[in-house]
C-alpha cells in the first residue's frame, strides 16, 4: 500500500484515461488538466474506461512513482464528473477504500472533516 497521512491530497482525474500512459504522459495530464504541479506531493488518480484498472501518480521526494492496480472482479467506483463540476478531491483513507473496490467513494464523504485546533 502507498504510505500516506491525512495531509496528502488525492485528486481524481474527471474522465476515463488511457492507462498505457507512463510517467511522462500522466504528468503531462496533471499539468494540463489539473493545472497542478506533480512535484507537489499530492497524489493523482486515473481510471480506465472499463474501470478495472487504475494508476496513482505521486512524487515521493526522490522520484516520480506510479502505483498500478487491476481488479480481477468487479469495477472501481465511477469518479468521473460532468462538465462544470469541480474535480474530486479525496483523503488518503478514501483512496485506500477506492483501491479496495469500495463503490461509495466519490458519491458521499467517507472521512470526517479535518480537525483544526
Amino acid at each position: 500500500m502507498i504510505g500516506t497521512n491525512r495531509k496528502v491530497r488525492v485528486w481524481a482525474y474527471p474522465k476515463p484515461c488511457d492507462l498505457r500512459k507512463g510517467h511522462n504522459g500522466l504528468s503531462g495530464l496533471v499539468r494540463q488538466e489539473f493545472e497542478a504541479d506533480f512535484l507537489s506531493g499530492d497524489y493523482f488518480l486515473f481510471v480506465n474506461l472499463r474501470r478495472y484498472l487504475c494508476k496513482v501518480l505521486l512524487w515521493d521526494g526522490t522520484g516520480l512513482a506510479i502505483y498500478n492496480k487491476r481488479l480481477e472482479e468487479g469495477q472501481f467506483a465511477r469518479l468521473w464528473r460532468t462538465p462544470g463540476e469541480p474535480m474530486l478531491q479525496m483523503t488518503s483513507a478514501e483512496l485506500a477504500l477506492f483501491l479496495e473496490g469500495c463503490e461509495l467513494v466519490g458519491r458521499e464523504p467517507l472521512s470526517p472533516p479535518e480537525f483544526a485546533p
